[in-house]
């Protein structure tokens, strides 16, 4: 049975260049099966997210179509799937990219566990990331705990070169599988699907013009373009990282070049692609960032729970406007400016004296680049409970920062002016229980000065 064709599972490994797994199968010469597997684990992603997986999945069918072989979609739980596949095709074994969350390492151990026992081949591959987390260590052998050494060693590190992109696989047995229309991804987002459509940049041809467009047009500026909310400075691949329409490692070896010619920003870039890797590197390594406070120090500190000011802070009706505009950027477009992340999080976890979960909770349901890492990490840092993290006492001044990172108003007339068309677009979105309209806009849920005073009397009562 060592000839028998490859079942390749796909999660979030949505492309074809540069792809290790699908590089063995064709160095291999082997016949594959491309599969996609709606499991549990799968589809309790958020609505936007679990959305958008969709739409990736739906392109890289399509991707694959061009080179002979088709993607068999299946819903269930992915052991059950894979060993149902495997009786079905006489395949020898199947392969995957590896994940470091925890609940798909335990998932994926799992199916090792038992296909080995099955005598099936279980292979994992890297691809998600530019180094794998157990090789960036210490001195002393450990983990980093602090962003600026990690991204020292980083730096240092080889990174393989871009594999090449195949031009034609060996197709395997044709199976039945599901229609992925059929699947309803989209029923979660209830009436925003619509609407965050033509936000989205979906499939790896629509990642690749993106990466160039940045490099050539917006690099140079991105140092310090990026924190100015109305400015389009940004690359915007973090959505395409997140379903593995673009590998890291070419846009690494990218920006690369880009330093070594000098180019002004590339190193700011590079860093934010490896804050990328350190956050995966610490939710390997400490899988608890992801639920609970990485200091525990922080455990008796005296968090909200989920209120009714978080309430209106995730309906965009706060009163604040930069953060009322952040949060209806998000669930109009799927995404949110990175300044405004750090803006609107501090809000809720300093001023309203709310649980980073809360809103790492929202965020998991809205935002179409969700990445579980990298979401946990920033709500951890911005609340002062997680590693590498800005002190507490460090608290965002919305009205500040928008006089600093808006100066002329766009950005929060853009989202709250009830004539801006993107304005209008959030009250078309939103759930029509919210019973939202566009004006009067609200007051403020509590003084600047009064929350600030709040957040600080509480670190003071903690520390008594």
């Amino acid at each position: 049975m060592s000839d028998g064709p490859l079942i390749l599972w796909f999660r979030r490994d949505l492309r074809l260049a540069d792809h290790p797994m699908l590089t063995a199968a064709v160095q291999a010469g082997r016949a594959v099966v491309p599969v996609v597997i709606l499991d549990p684990q799968t589809e309790a992603q958020g609505a936007a997210a679990l959305w958008r997986w969709g739409l990736a999945v739906a392109a890289f069918d399509k991707a694959l179509a061009a080179l002979g072989v088709r993607l068999t979609l299946r819903r269930g739980a992915a052991l059950t799937v894979l060993r149902g596949l495997v009786a079905e095709t006489g395949a020898s074994g199947v392969w995957w990219t590896r994940l470091y969350d925890p609940v798909s390492r335990e998932r994926d151990e799992a199916v090792k566990t038992a296909l080995l026992a099955d005598g099936v081949e279980a292979r994992s591959f890297a691809g998600h990331l530019l180094h794998e987390p157990w090789e960036v260590q210490t001195g002393e052998g450990g983990f980093y705990k602090v962003f600026t050494p990690f991204w020292r060693a980083v730096r240092q590190l080889p990174v393989r070169d871009v594999l090449p992109t195949p031009t034609a696989l060996r197709a395997g047995p044709l199976v039945p599988g599901d229609d992925l229309a059929e699947w309803h991804l989209e029923r979660r987002m209830q009436r925003g699907a619509a609407i965050v459509l033509p936000f989205q940049h979906v499939g790896e041809a629509a990642a690749q013009a993106r990466l160039a467009a940045f490099l050539n047009d917006r690099l140079a500026q991105y140092a310090e373009g990026r924190d100015y909310l109305a400015r389009d400075a940004s690359s915007g691949l973090s959505e395409n990282l997140t379903y593995g329409e673009i590998s890291p490692v070419q846009i690494w070896h990218e920006g690369w070049r880009a330093l070594q010619d000098g180019a002004a920003g590339a190193e700011t870039f590079l860093k934010e692609l490896v804050w990328r890797e350190f956050a995966w590197a610490l939710t390997f390594h400490t899988p608890q960032l992801t639920t609970t406070h990485w200091r525990e120090a922080w455990n008796d500190f005296p968090w909200r729970a989920d209120n009714a000011d978080a309430e209106a802070w995730r309906r965009g009706m706060t009163g604040e406007p930069v953060v009322d505009a952040a949060m209806r950027q998000m669930f109009v477009t799927g995404t949110m400016h990175n300044r405004a992340r750090m803006i609107a999080a501090s809000y809720l976890t300093k001023h309203l004296l709310t649980d980073w979960r809360v809103g790492q909770a929202w965020f998991a349901k809205c935002l179409t680049d969700w990445d579980p890492a990298s979401n946990a990490l920033g709500w951890q840092w911005v609340a002062g409970s997680g590693p590498d993290a800005a002190p507490y006492f460090r608290i965002f001044n919305p009205a500040t920062q928008g006089e600093k990172f808006d100066p002329d108003g766009r950005y929060r007339a853009r989202w709250l002016n009830p004539a801006s068309p993107d304005a209008k677009a959030f009250f078309d979105a939103v759930p029509r229980a919210w019973a939202l309209a566009p004006s009067p806009y609200p007051q403020r849920l509590i003084a600047l000065d009064q929350g600030r005073a709040r957040a600080l009397d509480a670190l003071a009562q903690r520390k008594a």
